[in-house]
């Protein structure tokens, strides 16, 4: 028994284990780009491509990403998804690169990818794949719009679209304090698996007061940046009367106008009658 069981450990000593390197931080995508999942390894004594097989693979599903065996590409049993989206470098397998490169990458293609190499030896290594797409600029629109007087409560809404992961929502006001109350933040995904972010905040207006809605890309470390300043003023009257108030002030300063036409008429009128009255007293 105990010479069965050194047999064995021997046996496991000398199988060649071939060492492949990978990045050991994940890859970072940009939804709709290409990237590199980079796989490398080192085999000091030369071989002839047929005895080469690399395999690439889904870590937990173990679906086929890709295939090389025989010096050509084996892409019977390659995953639907990933079909005319993803090639070797022919040119390079010589030299000890595995890499692949994967095209036009989408958010399910986020996950965990290994890399398998067979020449003589063996070796697999695993990387982490994460995508990630920017934010549009966000706008903030404010609810209601007008009439608005201080004490008054007013909602605030900050929207960005087309990101992802999720982004953090940092509502701030003037003086570049974080604000964590009475605020509403909700998360849709579209069919492409992209985010848009939607923030709502409820204040009671001051005179003046400014607001600041940041967005955070938590892997690109972007950020995007809107503030607003909303005035609340002290009305006297609502803006119907207003206009009433307007009308009527423009209809008496034309009926003073008219007025004082008519005055100024009668009064020439008065003056010519007189002169002339005046002439007739000399002659006779």
């Amino acid at each position: 028994m105990l010479s069965l069981l050194l047999s064995a450990v021997l046996a496991v000593q000398a199988m060649a284990v071939l060492e492949l390197n990978v990045p050991e931080q994940p890859v970072v995508a940009l939804h709709s780009s290409d990237v590199v999942l980079n796989c490398s390894f080192n085999h000091t004594n030369p071989f002839n491509l047929s005895d080469l097989s690399v395999f690439w693979q889904l870590t937990d599903t173990q679906r086929s990403v890709h295939r090389y065996l025989e010096g050509h590409d084996q892409l019977a049993d390659q995953a639907e998804r990933f079909a005319n989206r993803t090639r070797l470098f022919p040119n390079q397998l010589g030299l000890g690169n595995a890499s692949l490169l994967l095209s036009r990458v989408v958010v399910a293609d986020e996950g965990s990818y290994t890399c398998f190499v067979r020449v003589k030896d063996f070796g697999s290594a695993a990387l982490l794949l994460q995508v990630a797409a920017p934010y549009s600029k966000p706008v903030v629109t404010l609810e209601p719009q007008s009439n608005l007087r201080p004490g008054d409560e007013v909602a605030l809404t900050c929207v960005s679209y087309g990101g992802y992961p999720e982004g953090d929502v940092i509502w701030q006001d003037a003086g570049g304090r974080n604000l964590t109350e009475n605020i509403t933040t909700s998360v849709v995904a579209n069919e492409e698996g992209l985010f848009t972010v939607t923030s709502v905040i409820t204040v009671v207006l001051e005179p003046n007061s400014t607001y600041s809605c940041r967005l955070i890309n938590p892997i690109l470390g972007e950020e995007g940046y809107i503030s607003v300043t909303v005035t609340g003023q002290n009305i006297a009257f609502p803006p119907v009367a207003l206009w009433v108030t307007v009308g009527l002030a423009v209809c008496l300063l034309v009926l003073l106008i008219a007025l004082a036409a008519v005055c100024r008429r009668k009064i020439k009128e008065s003056c010519e009658e007189a002169k002339r009255e005046g002439m007739i007293s000399l002659k006779s």
